[in-house]
């Protein structure tokens, strides 16, 4: 499974809505600017994501993007599952059925199944208000003084 830089760039977009929002809508040109996104490109992330109910818009000169809900109710796998598609590691596994005329005879599916129920077990469990504690600890650690210079 390879993440494309749509989920990258969502789940960043994401961040960045949480840590600046406060309350306020977002513009998309900071977004861009702070994340070094195209703003074009950023539009269709954001219509994505505003299309699932993650996000939502207010027009004018004082508008922007705001999340829809707390960041504690997003997990990464919810918002890396709506602009990937799914996250299976083979295209036997993407939907709800496996249409593989081989899998009683294939030896690898239980390798695949176990990948893809471990890929789901940690996206899954990290929502999005960890990723903004991580991103604020950054932050915080990046402030500090390196302990050996004096």
């Amino acid at each position: 499974m390879l993440v494309s830089t749509k989920g990258r760039y969502a789940l960043r977009t994401m961040v960045d809505l949480a840590v600046h929002g406060n309350g306020e809508p977002v513009k998309i040109k900071d977004i861009a600017k702070r994340q070094g996104i195209s703003g074009k490109y950023l539009e269709q992330i954001i219509s994505i994501l505003s299309r699932a109910g993650f996000v939502r818009s207010i027009r004018g000169n004082q508008g922007g993007y705001y999340l829809a809900k707390e960041p504690a109710a997003y997990t990464l796998g919810m918002i890396l599952r709506v602009t990937e598609g799914n996250l299976a590691p083979v295209d036997c596994l993407s939907g709800e059925e496996n249409p593989c005329a081989r899998q009683k005879d294939c030896v690898t599916l239980r390798l695949w199944q176990e990948l893809d129920d471990a890929i789901s077990k940690v996206v899954d469990r990290y929502t999005l208000e960890d990723l903004v504690k991580w991103q604020l600890d950054m932050e915080e650690e990046q402030k500090q003084p390196d302990a050996w210079q004096h």
